[in-house]
């Protein structure tokens, strides 16, 4: 049986490194590229083509969650298990809508952890038992706002996530070439359709979802 090629994603090295080891003690597992953030995530992925991407969501340059909407739609042959602290259900629906097929969390039992990358390999998904309630409830009463996450476009996302890194209009603007006052009509629609309105509320709607690293 060939192995399971596996690229693991986590910013802090000593994390990383530990998965790794663990993954290839397991036998069936090949470690076929790390990244330390989610833009070598995304870039590494769509290079190589793994079976299993292993991601962190609190990563530098790009969220882990955005890594996993952008490997997700450009290749969604690529599965993808989010492997994290958070335990709460805020963090678990934005993932699994972003195109996640798995979600752990980080006090997982490295028994657990590679039956889950083996039931990924397979086809299957998994939900450790915090996430899997998490998805229940949510299903069960959808919050405000869910919805609205899910209906931004990619250049709103680039503009929640330049807002929650505390860019002003005018610097949104110039880092998306845009002009400000497209940037500022991007800024308003995000809020919107979040349901917020103003910028703290946005800050804290990201946080309380995982969408700041």
């Amino acid at each position: 049986m060939s192995p399971i090629r596996v690229l693991v994603a986590d910013d802090h090295t000593i994390v990383r490194q530990g998965l790794v080891s663990l993954l290839m003690a397991g036998g069936d597992c090949r470690i076929i590229a790390e990244a330390s953030d989610g833009q070598e995530a995304v870039d590494r992925a769509l290079e190589l083509v793994p079976d299993v991407v292993v991601m962190d969501l609190s990563m530098p340059r790009l969220s882990g969650l955005e890594a996993v909407r952008r490997i997700h739609k450009e290749s969604p042959r690529i599965r993808i298990l989010v492997l994290t602290m958070h335990k709460e259900e805020e963090f678990v629906l934005p993932v699994v809508r972003a195109g996640a097929s798995g979600y752990l969390v980080k006090d997982t039992a490295a028994s657990e952890l590679l039956n889950a990358v083996r039931k990924l390999a397979r086809g299957e998904v998994c939900f450790d038992p915090h996430a899997a309630k998490a998805l229940a409830e949510v299903y069960r009463s959808p919050k405000p706002g869910e919805e609205g996450l899910g209906s931004l476009t990619p250049r709103e996302r680039e503009v929640l996530h330049l807002v929650t890194e505390g860019h002003s209009t005018k610097e949104i603007a110039s880092l998306l070439d845009i002009s400000p006052k497209t940037a500022e009509n991007h800024r308003t629609r995000v809020m919107q359709k979040l349901g917020v309105h103003n910028t703290a509320e946005l800050v804290r709607y990201a946080a309380q979802r995982g969408l700041l690293f």
